[in-house]
């Protein structure tokens, strides 16, 4: 039997499980739904929703993760009673996986796009309008280059996965978060320092009083539970939670530290990511007269507009989807690691020919994906039409796993965790304090047998109200 690869170091472990959590749902998708749901007060529910599900659902996943030293794959069935069938969640889990390489791929492949086009100045000059044009053109009419991006952005992360844990994954993550927060802080402070623009009222210290400053007349427009759906949804996305993508850093992880700890450290250079993001999009909305409600376009339509206005705009759009594509990568390098395990622990597989066949099954799912917004469109659109108008396969991966598996699975994991017929609650807590650090209290069983699934119950029956029916 193969030796268990470890991590070489624990900054290499929070980097690696951070660089998993960090990626387009802290970049693109919270500062979208701040925008969208009144600034400081969706802020606020969000990190309560982080403490109250995000921290204990992420030490249930390492905890399992240490507890069995197996990935996803073998995870449960090394932990779970004889006869038992948890270890069925692990291809519920993984099926989540592929899912979101499926079309989370594609995205980072028009991150790559902007990537160039900021390095030739191509869009520099352009108003808003000819960059929304720019934008459909490479989601709906340009199916060569949005494939060929995806392709390589796939390759790219496979081959990274291919040297091994220490010598690929960790020693690249290591780079790329490092530089992505190094990053993060430079365009920051140019984002805080961005001057009042001719003809416009508001200046970048109004967008810091948006982002900060709670704001009740918001729900004056949305109801308190389509806030409370939205914020707790993008927990569990904004972590990565619920499909095992965690759990298979738990299984490289050492005994000297406690979960709840390495729990807490991860979660707070999510958030780091997350709010520094939102502290470089609103202080340069407001400071260009940009509306903060501008919905999912405001990440690729809107800032390349602010960069084109800002002096040394081409500079700073290079930094900023630099330090983007960072973020994604390291998230695709992450969950493909996960990948390539399960099928090294359920199968037997070297690295080399997990590598191999996931990357043939990693291109028969994205390849059509990237389709599905041009040539394909037809083909899958009229069986995804109940999802909206302009609904693809990339629509429907989404919502399969932002609207069911990470709810269910989160779920699961805890329940797994707490139950006599699962892992068991003393076993779970004897793994997750196991270490210096942070210690769970031991009468948190109440909490994870019943608070924490009936709030995650209420977040699935909340996603499928919100989507089919109405508040």
């Amino acid at each position: 039997m193969q030796q268990r690869e470890v991590f070489s170091s624990r900054w290499g472990f929070l980097l690696v499980s951070a660089g998993c959590a960090v990626g387009l749902g802290n970049i693109w998708r919270f500062p979208w739904l701040v925008g969208s749901y009144g600034g400081g007060f969706f802020v606020l529910i969000f990190l309560i929703f982080i403490v109250l599900l995000g921290l204990p659902v992420m030490a249930s996943e390492f905890a399992v993760g240490r507890g069995s030293g197996k990935s996803l794959g073998r995870a449960f069935q090394e932990l779970q009673p004889p006869g038992s069938k948890w270890h069925y969640f692990s291809y519920f889990g993984m099926a989540g996986n592929y899912m979101l390489m499926f079309f989370y791929t594609s995205v980072v492949g028009w991150v790559c796009v902007y990537f160039y086009r900021a390095i030739t100045g191509s869009f520099m000059g352009m108003n808003t309008e000819q960059i929304s044009a720019l934008f459909a053109t490479y989601t709906e009419g340009s199916a060569l280059v949005t494939t060929g991006w995806m392709i390589v952005v796939v390759a790219a992360g496979l081959a990274v996965c291919l040297l091994g844990l220490q010598k690929g994954v960790e020693k690249a993550t290591k780079f790329m978060m490092s530089g992505f927060y190094i990053l993060l802080i430079i365009i920051m402070v140019r984002a805080f320092t961005l001057p009042q623009m001719p003809g416009i009222e508001t200046t970048a210290m109004d967008g810091l009083r948006f982002f900060f400053v709670p704001d009740m007349s918001v729900l004056e427009r949305f109801s308190l539970m389509e806030i409370l759906f939205r914020a707790m949804g993008q927990a569990f996305f904004s972590l990565s939670l619920g499909m095992g993508s965690m759990l298979i850093f738990g299984s490289y992880c050492g005994k000297d530290k406690s979960l709840p700890g390495e729990s807490r450290s991860v979660i707070g250079l999510d958030l780091v990511a997350s709010l520094g993001c939102s502290l470089i999009i609103f202080p340069a909305c407001f400071a260009f007269g940009i509306s903060p409600g501008a919905g999912p376009g405001l990440l690729f339509i809107t800032l390349p507009n602010i960069f084109t206005a800002m002096p040394m705009g081409q500079l700073f759009a290079v930094v900023f989807f630099l330090f983007l594509i960072f973020a994604t990568i390291t998230t695709v390098i992450a969950v493909l690691e996960n990948i390539i395990a399960f099928g090294m622990d359920i199968k037997g597989w070297t690295r080399k020919k997990s590598v191999i066949i996931n990357l043939c099954i990693l291109l028969a799912g994205a390849v059509p994906t990237a389709l599905g917004f041009n040539v394909l469109f037809d083909t899958f659109h009229p069986l995804l039409s109940w999802l909206g108008p302009n609904a693809n396969l990339l629509t429907f991966f989404d919502f399969v796993i932002s609207q069911n598996i990470l709810p269910l699975g989160s779920a699961i994991i805890v329940l797994f965790c707490a139950l006599k017929k699962g892992w068991g609650y003393e076993n779970f807590m004897a793994e997750v304090n196991t270490g210096k650090g942070i210690k769970w209290p031991k009468n948190l069983q109440f909490y994870y047998t019943y608070v924490i699934p009936g709030l995650i119950a209420f977040i699935f029956i909340c996603g499928y109200i919100a989507r089919f029916g109405s508040f």
